[in-house]
């Protein structure tokens, strides 16, 4: 068995990584580099050996911070009781004690939906008690798969309001609840609580179409809540689902994106950190840019049309690891013009690949029909 998995893995290596793959070395990292980075062996501390990084460049999105600071950020977790599955549980062990181990300590941690796999009471304790490895402040937002088994009646015992704000070093941030405004097609199919669950965990859109969203009443708090903020000033937002349509017949897109993004216009610099798509994600949309992060569970592979331009995909993972292509994220918020993302991404060392289409950093993202738009009547 043993030689067998290694034949494979020497197959995909020789086709997923021929010889010249990776960039020119004339590439400099500059204020204007977004790095897409993997470590080699623990948390990202100063002198510590790092693995080859992939560059990917973006704009200016953060000038405005007062001094520079660091965060955290881990979501998709999908655990499940330690009696059923402790792989899951022991990447959550492992992404905890890293990020504790960051020196200097990041200033927060950002959890981003999907603690549980079937949002059962002992699912979410479990990640409750994981984290408490990290000694810093810690804010969650929810995942589809906390909250539709009882509508987020144990989140908001946990966790209290799904969506909140605060001020951090000259930067609003703003916590979004995507995923508990799906429409109720459960009632007239009389499903249970678990039938909805195992439902909603699957990301069916077969019976109600695009379910996630943000709706009206948050739409109206986000004006509320940026109202009395600096337009040129700095806006990070996060959210479980992207925040504009990628890839609508996976279901990991929300329906009102349009609507978001209007409240967002008058801002210059906002960044959307998302993450539900378990993979290396980049998009722009006027000023908005959008970094989707990973999960410690699983990779999830690439849209096979669509592809957000700037992104570079991971190459496919190695089935034979199960840390292949999962970890947590690293965001630098300098005070100067500049935000560094790295993905301490486990088990993945080379290359990234280059998106053959839409990649110009010049070219702005154009609003216009899409896949989503002919499917389901808005």
């Amino acid at each position: 068995m043993s030689d067998e998995l290694d034949r494979i893995r020497r197959e995909m290596h020789s086709v997923l990584q021929p010889e010249g793959a990776r960039p020119d070395d004339s590439l400099k990292i500059t204020r204007r580099t977004f790095i897409h980075g993997s470590l080699i062996f623990g948390a990202a501390t100063v002198g510590q050996a790092f693995a080859w990084w992939p560059l990917l460049n973006t704009l200016d999105i953060a000038h405005a911070a007062e001094t520079p600071f660091k965060f955290a950020w881990i979501s998709d977790t999908h655990l499940y009781p330690r009696s059923l599955n402790t792989r899951f549980v022991d990447k959550v062990v492992r992404a905890a004690q890293e990020v504790q181990a960051m020196d200097p300590p990041a200033d927060f941690l950002i959890f981003g939906g999907d603690l549980a796999q079937l949002g059962k009471i002992e699912e979410l304790e479990l990640g409750v008690d994981l984290l408490k490895e990290i000694k810093i402040p810690k804010h969650y937002i929810p995942g589809e798969h906390d909250w539709y088994l009882d509508m987020g009646k144990k989140w908001g015992e946990l966790f209290g309001q799904p969506n909140w704000s605060f001020d951090h070093k000259g930067v609003r941030f703003i916590g979004l609840d995507t995923v508990s405004r799906g429409p109720d097609y459960w009632t007239a199919k009389n499903m249970t609580p678990e039938e909805r669950m195992g439902h909603m965990a699957t990301l069916d859109g077969t019976v109600a179409g695009p379910w996630a969203g943000v709706g009206r009443d948050q739409l109206d708090w986000m004006e509320k809540t940026l109202a009395d903020w600096d337009k040129a000033r700095p806006v990070v937002i996060f959210s479980h689902n992207p925040l504009y349509e990628y890839y609508p017949p996976w279901n990991f897109w929300i329906r009102d994106w349009r609507e978001v993004h209007e409240v967002l216009k008058p801002f210059a610099k906002v960044t959307n950190i998302h993450g539900h798509v378990h993979q290396v994600l980049y998009n722009e949309i006027g000023t908005m840019r959008s970094i989707g992060m990973l999960a410690t569970s699983w990779p999830w592979p690439y849209a096979p049309e669509g592809l957000p331009k700037l992104t570079k995909p991971m190459i496919r993972v190695d089935p034979g690891d199960p840390y292949d292509g999962v970890g947590w994220s690293k965001i630098d918020v300098g005070a100067t013009d500049k935000v560094e993302t790295e993905y301490i991404m486990w088990g993945r060392k080379e290359v990234f690949v280059q998106s053959p289409e839409d990649h110009d950093k010049h070219v702005s993202e154009v609003i216009r029909p899409r896949i989503a738009d002919n499917m389901w009547p808005f």
